[in-house]
């Protein structure tokens, strides 16, 4: 077997459900589960339509590169949404449809790691564990960047030492942020694509969050929407991931794309032409016709809000916390241990969350998950004020 294996950490819910195991929650408390970041808001039906309509599309072998038209609807909705120069975003060498963000980060970095000595994968902490796996699989060491609430949960890029950058082969970064929702202004990315100029590695922004903003008027910004503002119109060393999982409640589609830098993706996509992932044609038209959409986005965007308004304020009785920048997760500090908090809420009102010390690797002898949780609100308006109570009853009577 590969010894890098050995490497890889269990993943977060294998850790809570060893924590919680053997408990016994309340039988008169429904269980709400705040844990785990599947939206819950339905899918929209016309996307399901265009699904049944082409199940024919089963007898055929779907390519690797995705259908052309395809390809030009997510360059199309890139374009538009990030504010791109038209044309510079071409959909026949600068756009990749994948099955998810998941399966793309990981690919993306066995295609493109060189594992000599010191081969490095620079992370945000907390972070999303793909990231190191992909780094551990590949035969690269991942280097964790600690995201601290006095630097608003983004990473204090300046703190870092010359000699990871010289070692650094991709750069990940989260925007908006999970667990924290944080986004990273223009200025920042601006100095991180003079970083990969100088040091020549890619930035990997992972962006699956960034459709679900409060602010309509107000999105925030992406990779590619800085290079275009600074007239990098050949995203040189910048690659971003998207997915119509959360922007569009698709979770099951497995559809989202790569897009970015023409030289990096040609050897991504010789290297996917191998590894086997194609799009099943019945999903690509689907996600076309999700893609060329943005109703259903703004309603989506439109339910969360009103979650946060509705939950921020009863939690905010009780514990630090504050509405995300955008995403739809809530990150507040706990009042005791995390992991306790976690398995003690389960068991005496049925609410499930996340410890945040399972997002997180300690370095320096500190863990910036430790002493929060992540709760992701995708349960429907009524349990999330439901959950908000029992977390505000269970807090009080745990501290009287």
């Amino acid at each position: 077997m590969n010894p890098n294996l050995d490497r890889l950490h269990p993943y977060p819910f294998e850790k809570l459900a060893e924590l919680k195991a053997g408990i016994v929650p309340p039988a008169n408390l429904p269980p709400i589960a705040l844990s785990i970041g599947e939206p819950k808001h339905p899918a929209p039906d016309f996307v399901k339509q265009v699904v049944s309509d082409n199940l024919g599309k089963l007898a055929n072998y779907p390519t690797t590169k995705g259908t052309e038209a395809l390809r030009e609807a997510i360059a199309n909705w890139a374009t538009r949404r990030f504010n791109l120069k038209p044309g510079s975003l071409s959909a026949a060498s600068h756009v990749i449809p994948v099955n998810g963000t998941r399966e793309a980060i990981f690919s993306l970095v066995q295609a493109t790691i060189n594992p000599v000595a010191n081969a490095t994968v620079v992370s945000p902490n907390p972070f999303y564990q793909v990231y190191e796996g992909a780094a551990f699989l590949a035969g690269a060491t991942p280097h964790y960047l600690p995201c601290a609430a006095d630097n608003h949960f983004i990473p204090d890029f300046e703190a870092v030492e010359d000699k990871v950058w010289q070692q650094c082969q991709i750069l990940f970064l989260c925007s908006p942020g999970n667990p924290s929702g944080a986004v990273i202004p223009r200025a920042t990315l601006k100095r991180l694509i003079e970083l990969a100029d100088r040091f020549d590695f890619i930035i990997a922004s992972d962006e699956c969050y960034s459709e679900l903003y409060p602010d309509e008027n107000n999105p925030p910004e992406g990779l590619l929407e800085t290079c275009a503002a600074i007239g990098r119109d050949d995203y040189a060393r910048c690659i971003v991931f998207h997915s119509l999982s959360k922007r569009s409640n698709l979770p099951g589609l497995r559809s989202g794309f790569v897009a970015g830098d023409a030289r990096i993706l040609a050897d991504y996509l010789r290297y996917r032409t191998y590894h086997g992932s194609a799009m099943p044609i019945q999903h690509q038209l689907a996600s076309i016709a999700a893609w060329d959409d943005e109703a259903h986005v703004a309603e989506n965007r439109a339910a969360y809000r009103a979650k946060f308004d509705a939950v921020v304020p009863i939690l905010s009785e009780v514990m630090r916390v504050a509405a995300p920048d955008a995403g739809f997760y809530l990150w507040p500090e706990t009042p005791y241990a995390d992991d306790r908090f976690a398995r003690d809420l389960a068991e005496q009102q049925n609410v499930h969350v996340l410890p945040g010390r399972y997002l997180s690797r300690e370095t320096d002898g500190h863990n910036p998950g430790e002493n929060r949780i992540r709760m992701a609100l995708v349960a429907p308006l009524e349990e999330c004020v439901e959950a908000a109570k029992r977390i505000r009853n269970f807090i009080l009577n745990s501290t009287t």
